[in-house]
């Protein structure tokens, strides 16, 4: 049965830093309960045990960055290990964002960066361009294996190695609390729920994802995926959601 309005959302994410987060003007746009959590904790792989995967960072001329804890966690365990960059290193990253994020780290104008338009599968158009660069993956322990497969099967070097890890936060004290519309952002995200909530059943709860390989997981889990993000019309997880609540409300 559908409710008259959404009136509550959970985002899967931290709170954002700023207040000028399009989250805040979406909320107060429709008068929403909005709340930030974050359904998965990142945790940092120190240089000793980055150190047993035997990867010397510097034999690879080019770098593979799939989402924001990766770029952080490559240039963190860079200083630990006092590794040096050099300026002709490229960077392939999934989406213009994560492009954009690197500049938190070098001068994005005067480096070599590649950029896919959103997934990883698309990306690896852009791989096919560059056969001849030797690939470092820095990932997390959760992660989709398509690089690697497509890497192996193109015959292009490439090396897969652990930055960080991905566990499940605690959501213990949301047992007894329902929300109009919960989004979820990675795969990661919906281990987390099941982890926490075994019996999770959707009802008349509204699910938001954002890329395909979570909504896959949406799928894979028996989960009605009733909005999508990215698409043409909706790049974004907030302009979908707006979109969504608009005409939902209306009818």
């Amino acid at each position: 049965m559908k409710n008259s309005k959404v009136k509550s959302i959970i985002i899967s994410q931290p709170k954002p830093e700023s207040e000028k987060s399009p989250w805040f003007d979406l909320a107060r746009k429709y008068g929403l309960k909005m709340d930030f959590r974050a359904f998965i904790q990142v945790e940092p792989i120190g240089a000793k045990e980055f150190r047993q995967q035997k990867v010397n960072i510097l034999d690879y001329t080019a770098i593979i960055l799939n989402s924001r804890n990766s770029v952080d966690n490559f240039f963190r365990m860079c200083t630990e290990l006092k590794v040096e960059i050099p300026a002709e290193m490229k960077y392939f990253c999934v989406n213009e964002s994560i492009a954009n994020y690197l500049a938190k780290y070098i001068q994005v104008r005067k480096r070599k960066i590649f950029t896919g338009k959103g997934t990883e599968t698309e990306l690896m158009a852009v791989f096919k361009n560059h056969p001849t660069e030797k690939y470092l993956f820095p990932c997390s322990d959760w992660r989709k294996q398509d690089i690697e497969k497509f890497m192996k099967k193109s015959k292009i070097v490439f090396k897969e190695a652990f930055f960080y890890r991905i566990k499940s936060s605690d959501l213990s004290d949301l047992t007894h609390v329902n929300y109009d519309i919960i989004a979820f952002f990675s795969p990661a995200d919906i281990r987390s729920l099941f982890e926490n909530f075994p019996e999770f059943k959707q009802n008349n709860t509204l699910i938001a994802g954002f890329g395909a390989t979570t909504i896959k997981a949406m799928t894979d889990a028996g989960l009605d995926v009733n909005i999508q993000a990215p698409t043409p019309a909706t790049p974004s997880m907030v302009m979908a959601i707006d979109k969504f609540i608009e005409a939902y409300n209306k009818s």
